[in-house]
This record gives C-alpha cells, structure tokens and sequence, in this order.
C-alpha cells in the first residue's frame, strides 16, 4: 500500500483524483454486476449492505474529513471549530436542497412515491438518480482529500485520501447493486440493469476533479472543504441510508453492517493516513 500511495504522489492532485474517482466508479459497476447472477436478492443482504454504506460514510465523515478540518481551524484567527461548523451545515444544507429539487425514487418505492419536483421521467432515470445523489457528496469527499493532500498541510495526507477512496468504492459496491437488481426484478433485461447501475457512479470521477481544483485554486477554504464534504455524506446516511436499510423491519441487519462498515473505514483511515 505504501507504493500505491508514494506512485500517486508523484501524479498532479486532480490526476489522483480522477484516478480515484474512476475507482469508485468501477466498483459501483462491480456492484451492478450482480444483476448477472441473480434477479431476486436477499433482502438481508440488501439490508446489510446499506448498514455497511453508512457505517463507512460516517467514519469517513469524521476521520477523513471533519478531524482534519478541525485541526486546520486551529491556525486561523477564528475558533478552531467555526470552519468545521460552518461547511459541515453548508454542505448537508446543499444536498438537502438537491434532494428536495432532483427528481427521484428509492428501490423499494412505488414510482408515486418519487420526491422532488414533480416529473414524468421514466422509473428507472428515478432510480439512477436518487443513487446519483448520494455518489455526489462521495466524489467531493474524494477530490477535496486529494486536493488537501497536495496543500502543504500535515493534517491532510495522501494515504488518508487513498484510505478514504478505498472506503467509499467499497461502499459503492452495495449502491451499485441497490440500482441494478429492483431494475432486473421489474422485468428490465440484465444489461440494461447493469447499464442504469454502473450509471449511477459515473458523477464520482467529474465530481472528484471538481472537489480537487477547487481547494487547490482557493487552499484557504480547505477546512470548509472539508466539512462540506462530511456534512453532505451525513445528509445522505441519515435521510436516506438508514432508513432504507431499516424498511423491512428488521433493525439487526444494517446495524451489524453499520458496525462493520465503520470499523473498515476507521482502520483504514488510521492505518494509511
């Protein structure tokens, strides 16, 4: 690991980033990929796999992203804390506002049940988007990390930025098959379905490049940068992950798998950062 991360360093922040990004993305298309294999999933599997999602977001959330944001405040002339504060409620602010404007159905919804505006689109552009909005904030986290990385500041690293997009394309995997098997079990043809699942993903490379220029063309917002991104991933977990996860009933599933998914993203962080 420690070659992976001393070849990365050579390359420019938003090369690592797009590399990174495209990672991710690959691994959502694994995920799809399941659509392949089987058309009826397990809905413990389904249900864990979200637990494990939000587990390694919110790890993510913390060690990747707001720890080091708070270490940055500590040398500016404001508290330590308000950067941190202050993305971190921009950033969930910003995603609430796209959940509440982007058009999009969650799997186990009935087309009617669609939020945001009111739209025609057909279920399955719904469902791509409504996974597209989750891989947005992941994609930021991903670049802004890269990018830090590249700032000069010890509290940023590259191997806490490859740690980071190792835990989200790990996570990714779960929200590929999230997409791709409800899509199959409607009757959609396999490669189809995997088609819409990979899509899902495809915003995490643009949106890594996008989160790395911009903290490298204004290095002074990192710290905001930062808790953007953790603030917009904690969005997501807590309006969407959980309770998709715990819609069957049972609590016991995604729990085990939250535990699980922020254990891998603290040793991960914690090991290469």
């Amino acid at each position: 690991m420690t070659e992976l991360t001393e070849s990365l360093a050579v390359l420019a922040p938003t090369t690592q980033a797009l590399l990174a990004g495209t990672f991710t993305w690959a691994l959502t298309a694994l995920g799809a990929a399941a659509v392949f294999m089987t058309r009826t999933p397990s809905r413990w599997f389904l249900d864990t796999s979200l637990g494990f999602a939000a587990g390694v977001m919110i790890a993510a959330s913390f060690w990747s992203l707001l720890a080091p944001a708070l270490d940055l405040g500590a040398g500016g002339t404001l508290p330590y804390w308000l950067p941190a504060a202050i993305g971190f409620l921009v950033g969930g602010g910003g995603i609430y506002a796209i959940d509440k404007t982007l058009p999009h159905v969650h799997p186990r919804l009935k087309t009617e049940e669609a939020e945001g505006i009111h739209t025609t689109w057909r279920r399955q552009t719904l469902l791509v988007l409504a996974i597209t909005l989750h891989n947005v904030p992941e994609g930021l986290a991903v670049g802004v990390a890269f990018g830090g990385a590249a700032t000069g500041f010890t509290e940023a690293t590259v191997g806490a930025a490859v740690a980071l997009a190792i835990g989200i394309g790990l996570q990714n995997i779960p929200e590929g098959t999230a997409v791709a098997l409800p899509l199959r079990r409607e009757g959609v043809s396999a490669g189809r379905s995997f088609w819409y699942g990979q899509l899902s993903g495809i915003v995490e490379p643009m949106a890594a490049v996008v989160g790395a220029a911009v903290v490298l063309q204004a290095r002074g917002i990192l710290p905001y940068a930062l808790a953007f991104a953790a603030g917009a991933m904690i969005f997501v977990v807590v309006e969407e992950l959980i309770p998709e996860a715990q819609r069957s009933g049972d609590s016991d599933a995604p729990t085990i798998g939250a535990l699980l998914g922020f254990t891998l993203m603290m040793v991960l962080d914690n090991a290469l950062g």
